[in-house]
């Protein structure tokens, strides 16, 4: 698929040039085996067929998701809610408290924040239970997330004593995440651009999914039905590269860092 018929279909269906360019060769070849797949010979009859069916189009979407993840990718991010946030939470005056991990890939993120919080149990008496939503347009990803089997380039950032405390090692350089830290997660098929799956959440992962890859025009009303969800004085972290074009006026920015804002109660 050239350039110039990629570049057809993400102005036809709200996507962001930008976002994709540095990973467009590998979503063109994903693009060019659905185009194949679905009897297509040419761009028209592809933008055809992606409108016409509803099942296409959701194959297309889920051609068009990118996934690029790893355990507390992002390590600055994650000294920020071990030392600041994941206290702050621990002292709400809660029974649970409610994360949603938005467009989760593989669940990485997910078990990076569930095995802090875990660690929390050993300088605190109490703290609140743990309610984790993880959701993504691909079942395939969820799937992956459910079984936490992963390879060592998605451990390369995990410090030895987590890996050996939570994680069980395999031959061929694989990793299983301990069955005991998989509870409290439920995987959940979920289209970002569609209404968020509840709300009142105390935490928000929105990182390098809606922001990057749609365009101004798309994203700003799922944004502020993400922002909405939020609990008041609850925190939403996006991408370390990403920007929200137009801030709520109830969110701002957590200390001195750009992609970690608190709604305001």
């Amino acid at each position: 698929m050239e350039d110039r018929q990629f570049r057809q279909l993400i102005d036809r269906f709200g996507f962001s040039w930008a976002g994709f360019r540095r990973v467009r060769k590998g979503v063109k070849k994903r693009l060019a085996r659905h185009m194949q797949e679905t009897g297509c010979q040419n761009i028209g009859d592809y933008i055809e067929a992606i409108e016409r069916d509803r099942e296409v189009r959701l194959q297309f979407e889920r051609v068009m998701t990118v996934s690029i993840s790893r355990f507390f990718r992002d390590r600055r991010l994650w000294e920020i809610m071990q030392g600041q946030i994941l206290p702050i939470m621990a002292k709400k005056a809660c029974q649970v408290v409610r994360v949603w991990s938005a467009g989760c890939a593989s669940g990485e993120e997910v078990y990076s924040f569930r095995i802090l919080w875990e660690g929390l149990r050993k300088s605190y008496t109490s703290i609140p239970d743990l309610s984790i939503l993880a959701t993504d347009l691909s079942p395939r990803y969820l799937d992956r997330a459910r079984a936490a089997f992963y390879p060592r380039s998605s451990m390369r950032e995990v410090p030895e004593a987590i890996r050996s405390t939570y994680f069980e090692t395999f031959a061929g350089g694989m990793y299983a995440l301990r069955s005991g830290m998989r509870e409290g997660v439920v995987w959940q098929v979920h289209h970002l651009l569609s209404d968020p799956p509840g709300i009142a959440f105390d935490l928000i992962f929105l990182r390098n999914n809606l922001l990057s890859y749609y365009t101004d025009e798309v994203k700003l009303p799922a944004m502020t039905k993400v922002v909405d969800s939020l609990a008041p004085g609850g925190f939403l972290v996006i991408g370390s590269h990403e920007r929200i074009p137009i801030e709520p006026a109830d969110l701002k920015h957590w200390g001195n860092s750009t992609y970690i804002f608190r709604k305001q109660h």
